[in-house]
């Protein structure tokens, strides 16, 4: 018997370490084969901007090498 369509899972959504303690203003990624999905957390069913890994790569990049601020 062959198998049918398969549904697709739900992706693990994660929210930025720098989002902060305002859990009311948060973009959510998620990786997916294609690259990355961002969606805003507040609406969780809403609508979900696709980016290719390349992109993401380009956009998390130069944030990724800065070195942490020192707090005085």
């Amino acid at each position: 018997m062959p198998a049918g369509p398969q549904p697709l899972s739900e992706p693990a959504w994660f929210k930025s370490s720098y989002s902060g303690g305002n859990a009311t203003e948060c973009v959510e990624a998620a990786f997916v084969p294609d690259g990355v999905l961002l969606r805003d957390s507040k609406v969780p069913g809403g609508p979900r901007v696709a980016v290719s890994a390349e992109a993401w790569c380009r956009f998390v990049g130069p944030a990724s090498r800065r070195r942490p601020r020192s707090v005085t």
